[in-house]
């Protein structure tokens, strides 16, 4: 089995993002993804022997509007996205990639550049397995993995410095190793 068999198969057999996948042609957001912490997460659950919920806090759909940079209207994406899909069983962030950086100086502690598209920032997503997006294409998954998905499909979890601080990483792997162990979580340096 390739590892982009095992990814399809963990997210197609996950009953929480399945109904989002067959959903998606009513997302209707430009250069949509699902991403991040649901799809690797979701991947480690089905590799682990794990209920496909467990750990899952959030499911990140991104999208990139340069057009419209207000936070009012994604937030009204979002609540249309939830009242779309009721029955998701974690908690749906919606975000414009194109404005993070409006907003990311005062949440992180430093400016980061206009992502100039979807593609941009998850490339700077906190770990290699984590810089992902997936969208139904066809009878196929559509994957933007901009380092592969082989740590990912491994277990492994290495830091992406493109963007994030030793400290965020730390954060992010001292939970991750609690609900799962088999992780090899790999060192900043």
């Amino acid at each position: 089995m390739t590892d982009h068999d095992l990814l399809e198969q963990a997210i197609r057999e996950s009953p929480v993002l399945t109904p989002i996948l067959n959903a998606w042609p009513t997302v209707q957001l430009p250069d949509a993804w699902l991403v991040a912490g649901a799809v690797a997460q979701s991947v480690w659950n089905s590799l682990s022997g794990k209920a496909a919920d467990h750990g899952l806090r959030d499911i990140d759909i991104i999208y990139h509007d340069p057009d419209d940079l207000t936070a009012e209207s994604e937030t009204a994406h979002e609540q249309r996205l939830v009242k779309l899909l009721p029955d998701t069983s974690a908690r749906l962030d919606v975000k414009n990639e194109a404005r993070v950086h409006c907003w990311y100086a005062a949440k992180f502690g430093y400016a980061i550049p206009p992502y100039p598209s979807s593609a941009a920032a998850i490339a700077t997503f906190p770990t290699t397995a984590t810089s992902i997006g997936i969208r139904p294409s066809g009878d196929r998954l559509e994957v933007l993995a901009p380092f592969g998905i082989a740590d990912l499909c491994r277990l492994i979890v290495r830091p992406n410095r493109v963007q994030i601080t030793r400290e965020i990483y730390h954060a992010k792997v001292a939970r991750w190793q609690t609900l799962w162990p088999d992780l090899t979580i790999l060192p900043w340096q």
